[in-house]
């Protein structure tokens, strides 16, 4: 059985968390979600990114969520929850 919200989709991929670029990105501010996504692909993570007028919410496979936060520690990001 379908779950309830895939009920009227044509097609549904589950299995997705999110995390938010914290603090209020600037318009001059440039290559900030460029920077975390070639770190992420240089570790085989894909990425779904949603911008918003002043932040970005970066989406990740769940089973890739924990190692990806990992990795970006590791880069230099500060990871808060």
């Amino acid at each position: 059985m379908d779950p309830p919200h895939a009920a009227n989709a044509v097609r549904c991929d589950d299995g997705w968390k999110a995390f938010r670029i914290q603090g209020i990105l600037d318009f001059s501010l440039v290559g900030i979600l460029s920077k975390i996504a070639v770190i992420l692909a240089n570790h085989e993570i894909s990425i779904f990114a949603v911008s918003t007028y002043n932040t970005d919410y970066v989406l990740i496979k769940s089973e890739n969520y924990q190692r990806g936060l990992e990795i970006l520690e590791a880069a230099g990001y500060k990871i808060v929850d």
